[in-house]
């Protein structure tokens, strides 16, 4: 008998559940020494449905420990996509200090007659019980299957901002001084997007804060925001470049400044396993550059470290068609970085557990195993090369998946294998 977590297919690094389904990370928080990641899961089997809110935790990022599950399905619907604050002011009477959730209720999964709704849910343990308020729900159905709030503060307008999805492209901004009466504020779309919005602020190169509006596919827009609306001043962006990133949230009340987020690596195969799918790695987001010019760059947390038990070094050196490369390991755990210079050859193709990351100049694209189906971000099948002719790489390879760095996380990507025999 095999033992859990030690499966032929267990992501080592990354989390995954002890069994069954798990999708979008959900009410992201930390609070005491304890980083909590509850997330999308079906308790009763390895496919998507009946809706449950797990929890695990973690002191590190790195090392999880999966807790008895946080919400099932009640009479307003099965336990759909939300955040998590801290209310360190009491704003919503529970207490200061306490955890307040919000999250979609999708109504029609539990009776056909039912809406999705918003609902609330607190904690005063740390997180472990979760109380799912009396008055709910909090934000009536506005349409379709409007989902997925992510609730944060506004400093400079003392108030809580909620981004909601709406349907197709297009999302929707509340404003709350409570966490129990919402207010509509502005309509948005993110163009090439939908569903798990974020929205958060962070400075940027020139140290002006300005505000970032996420969706699941890894689009963005960065701009200004007073309060009450959201003035983007950039061109729809693509931070997740990979087929298997999707849904990704941030954490609230980080306690070092960073903004640090993860992703359901959706699209993974798992044959035979007793779970399915897993999640990124945590990441920290920066912005790069000022004005329309600004990027949000991803690195892995500084915490990663903690793996590393060897090191394999090369020397410089040339590589010749027909003369790879072979690094001194048999490991299949990798931390790789490397520096590569085009020269005049067309591509260089890295071999990762038998699937080709390939870097292909003469297209101008990465692409990775290009045989193997797309994921949740359709028709996403390669990623534009940065411009110059030195490029950074970063791969962090588990069992079943690779995660992409290039010049320092400018680009990134995430993508599930199943590895050749």
């Amino acid at each position: 008998m095999t033992e859990t977590y030690r499966e032929l297919h267990r992501p080592q690094f990354h989390f995954s559940a002890r069994k069954n389904w798990i999708n979008d990370p959900n009410g992201l928080v930390f609070q005491d020494g304890t980083w909590h990641l509850y997330f999308q899961h079906n308790p009763k089997s390895t496919v998507w449905g009946n809706m449950t809110w797990g929890h695990a935790v973690s002191d590190d990022l790195i090392h999880w420990k999966q807790l008895d599950h946080a919400m099932y399905p009640d009479e307003h619907g099965t336990m759909f996509s939300g955040s998590a604050v801290i209310d360190h002011e009491n704003t919503a009477g529970f207490g200061a200090g306490a955890i307040v959730f919000l999250y979609t209720a999708a109504g029609r999964h539990v009776d056909p007659t039912r809406e999705f709704t918003q609902c609330l849910a607190w904690s005063t343990d740390n997180g472990t019980t979760l109380t799912k308020y009396e008055g709910n729900p909090v934000l009536e159905w506005i349409e379709g299957d409007n989902r997925d709030p992510k609730v944060s503060w506004h400093e400079a307008s003392g108030k809580w901002i909620m981004p909601l999805y709406l349907a197709d492209d297009r999302y929707s901004l509340y404003g709350s001084k409570d966490l129990k009466s919402w207010s509509h504020l502005q309509d948005l779309r993110l163009e090439g997007d939908r569903e798990c919005p974020d929205f958060f602020p962070l400075k940027d190169e020139s140290g002006e804060e300005r505000w970032v509006f996420w969706g699941a596919n890894g689009f963005y827009q960065v701009g200004r925001f007073d309060g009450t609306e959201f003035m983007a001043e950039t061109p729809v962006l693509a931070c997740e470049n990979g087929r298997n990133g999707y849904a990704a949230q941030t954490w609230s009340n980080v306690p070092d400044g960073r903004c640090i987020q993860i992703s359901w690596m959706a699209g993974g195969h798992f044959p035979e396993m007793p779970f399915n799918h897993q999640m990124s790695i945590p990441v920290t987001l920066e912005l790069v550059g000022s004005g329309r010019d600004v990027l949000l760059r991803r690195w892995p947390v500084r915490e990663v470290k903690s793996l590393r038990v060897r090191e394999v070094r090369l020397a410089s050196t040339t590589i010749e068609p027909g003369s790879p490369i072979v690094p001194d390991t048999a490991a299949k755990l990798m931390d790789v970085s490397f520096t590569v210079k085009r020269g005049d050859r067309q591509a260089l193709i890295v071999n990762i557990r038998g699937q080709a990351l390939t870097f292909n100049w003469d297209k101008d694209e990465m692409r990775f195993a290009a045989g193997q189906a797309p994921g949740m971000v359709k028709g996403r099948k390669s990623t534009q090369l940065p411009d110059g002719d030195l490029l950074d790489v970063r791969l962090l390879i588990d069992r079943t998946s690779v995660e992409v760095f290039l010049n320092g996380g400018e680009v990134s990507a995430s993508y599930c294998f199943l590895p050749s025999a």
